[in-house]
């Protein structure tokens, strides 16, 4: 089923291509690329930073040259990005495609930067340092499950969301309960969409068996070490103006690397704490995209790009239906 925000063969399409870490979306988006006037949106919450290139997976030269990605690469990792900003980041990014007479392709696995852009963020007030270091102090102390515990109590659809190994939603949704009063579900709730308006298609690509998702998290992982990511973080540490509790240094595996460098554990530990983190996060993707409606569903086992590409072709080609 199409998801449609507008009415008409006149409304631009799009497509969104979802999907958990290490399920094959950017092999599949290069070859909708190089078959479909398709061009490519990343909608990663880690990508977006220079120098994070081995630890975020991020597209290599080769794969960069063939199929361009927008928004990735542009942001420092001192630097903060959210929902918000990438809603407008990506409705300029896919009115210029669309002015070029081309089709955005959004892809990625930042399942709330999707949901952003799709049905619109409420005005929610700014992020306040002072309430951000205080639950940072709480969270050091008592552990993150006890402000989800909190949250649980202040705003309940938020807590049946939010995971509580995921620190950074659950300091937002706390933060905002903070400076408001009011829960974040009321603010999503009052969201609005009007200005994106196009005919979409959705994939969200899933595993049959998580054993087969598991076993690739665990290869890639071991990959990216063997590709130099201990270095990566090196690097970064070693700037001086970045710490752990930045939203960039909470990516799954620098977060893992940055512990094992500081001393807090070895290297065997961080290994397995670096590919349980990435796990979790899979989990997490995987339980937003099945929520999502009008998704059609890619089985990762037996992917094949030429039924999508296919697929894609006839929703083209038929003003999306």
């Amino acid at each position: 089923m199409v998801a449609t925000s507008g009415q008409g063969a006149e409304v631009p399409p799009c497509i969104f291509l979802m999907g958990p870490t290490a399920s094959g979306k950017t092999d599949l988006a290069v070859a909708l690329v190089e078959a479909l006037p398709c061009e490519i949106i990343s909608v990663d919450s880690a990508l977006v930073y220079r120098g994070m290139d081995i630890g975020t997976a991020k597209p290599d030269a080769a794969t960069l040259a063939r199929a361009p990605h927008r928004l990735i690469d542009f942001l420092d990792p001192a630097e903060s990005y959210s929902a918000a900003r990438f809603r407008a980041d990506a409705l300029r990014e896919i009115r210029d495609i669309h002015a070029a007479g081309r089709v955005p392709l959004l892809v990625g696995g930042t399942m709330l930067y999707f949901r952003a852009l799709q049905y619109g963020l409420s005005e929610l007030p700014a992020a306040d340092p002072a309430v951000r270091a205080r639950l940072d102090a709480w969270a050091a102390r008592e552990g993150w499950a006890a402000l989800h515990a909190r949250l649980a109590e202040v705003d309940p659809v938020s807590a049946a969301r939010i995971h509580p190994n995921d620190p950074q939603r659950l300091q937002r949704a706390l933060e905002v309960f903070e400076v408001t009063g009011r829960p974040l579900s009321a603010f999503h709730a009052r969201g609005r969409a009007g200005d994106f308006d196009c005919r979409l298609l959705k994939f969200g690509l899933l595993p049959r068996d998580r054993a087969l998702l598991h076993a690739r998290i665990a290869a890639r992982f071991e990959q990216m070490l063997a590709a130099g990511l201990m270095d990566e973080v090196r690097g970064l540490r070693a700037r001086g103006d970045l710490d752990i509790g930045m939203p960039s240094m909470r990516s799954v595996g620098y977060r893992q690397v940055w512990e094992h460098l500081e001393g807090n554990y070895d290297y065997a530990t961080m290994v397995r704490k670096g590919i349980a983190a990435t796990r979790q996060l899979a989990k997490r993707q995987l339980t937003w995209l099945r929520s999502e409606c009008d998704v059609e569903p890619l089985t990762i086992e037996s992917l094949d790009p030429r039924a999508v590409i296919d697929r894609v072709a006839a929703f083209l080609d038929a003003g999306g239906k």
